[in-house]
């Protein structure tokens, strides 16, 4: 019989591609639905309501469930928001892991990120290094930290779950856009003026759905596994992106102490909209010294090779395009 798995933030770029993974594997999939839920149009997948932050809701969801896969979070690149991020990130990973406990989910496997980890040192990143600490860390790390603490409270009580620690996400189905789809965008259309020195490593949500869902059947009982990609500088980023777009990729790249002093302006120019496209959390993240050492998933998941980065670039261009989105 097909399984009964659970998706929190299904509608999201990484959920609305391993939604359709779970699909074409043979699962019986049920979304948790919290707003638009149009990136699983004609997909053969229930659709529930629920918030994280509504430990109840987490309770009907994930009754009968089989396996659950957590990936609601909000992310941020100016703080807390009001309490938002701490709310949905540590709240909501309170909150899913005790449903998950108390409805007798057999398997939990939950999305933190690599920013659960002190990314600003220096060397390899690997499952053994430092977490963020300190009064000067973003609210975004420290809320990712603050949530795998709160599924480890519940490994401790008997929950069977991993964690699984992603870079940042590429690939189609970004229907938010995304930031760096937001990026993509701009340098297709020319809207994106200059760069900012720095870099950051990419994996294609398509060959991320391929870890958690080797993650549910392979993955050790509370044991966190760093999945992504290679770092990639931005200027390497922007060029390929051009090259795929067909344009030319912007020529100048501002120097670091000039964009963070621009910072407060470009965030203030956002406010009451949309996050701004960078900030000066942003620019201190694509300044992170650490580099991913992704052997053990590898090892444990015997996951394929990951996807070009100009693939991926190429197939979200594509489907930007079919999907009328500027």
């Amino acid at each position: 019989m097909a399984r009964q798995v659970v998706v929190t933030g299904g509608t999201g770029h990484l959920g609305a591609n391993l939604v359709r993974a779970l699909v074409a594997h043979g699962d019986r999939v049920r979304a948790v639905v919290y707003g638009d839920a149009r990136a699983l149009d004609g997909v053969d997948a229930e659709r529930v309501q629920g918030d994280v932050r509504d430990a109840a809701s987490l309770r009907a969801a994930f009754a009968g469930a089989e396996v659950v896969f957590h990936l609601a979070a909000h992310i941020s690149i100016t703080g807390s928001r009001g309490g938002l991020v701490e709310a949905v990130n540590v709240g909501g990973a309170a909150n899913a892991s005790e449903a998950a406990l108390a409805e007798g989910v057999r398997r939990f496997v939950h999305c933190s990120s690599v920013h659960a980890y002190d990314i600003h040192r220096g060397g390899p990143l690997d499952e053994s290094h430092p977490r963020p600490a300190g009064p000067n860390v973003v609210a975004y790390d420290a809320s990712k930290w603050a949530g795998e603490r709160e599924v480890q409270a519940r490994i401790a009580r008997g929950l069977d779950a991993v964690i699984l620690n992603p870079s940042g996400i590429l690939g189609p189905h970004d229907h938010g856009p995304s930031r760096i789809g937001r990026v993509l965008l701009d340098i297709r259309d020319r809207r994106l003026p200059a760069l900012v020195p720095g870099g950051f490593a990419w994996i294609d949500a398509r060959d991320l759905s391929l870890a958690f869902l080797a993650a549910a059947e392979r993955g050790v009982r509370g044991e966190n596994y760093l999945v992504g990609g290679p770092w990639v500088p931005m200027r390497d980023f922007a060029d390929i992106a051009a090259r795929v777009a067909g344009v030319r990729a912007p020529r100048i790249t501002v120097p670091f102490a000039l964009a963070k002093m621009a910072a407060p302006l470009v965030e203030r120019m956002a406010r009451g909209e949309r996050e701004p496209l960078y900030s000066g959390e942003s620019l201190v993240t694509v300044q992170a010294r650490a580099r991913m050492v992704t052997t053990k998933a590898q090892k444990a998941f015997d996951l394929p090779p990951l996807r070009p980065i100009a693939e991926s670039f190429a197939d979200m261009y594509a489907w930007y395009g079919e999907n009328r989105i500027m």
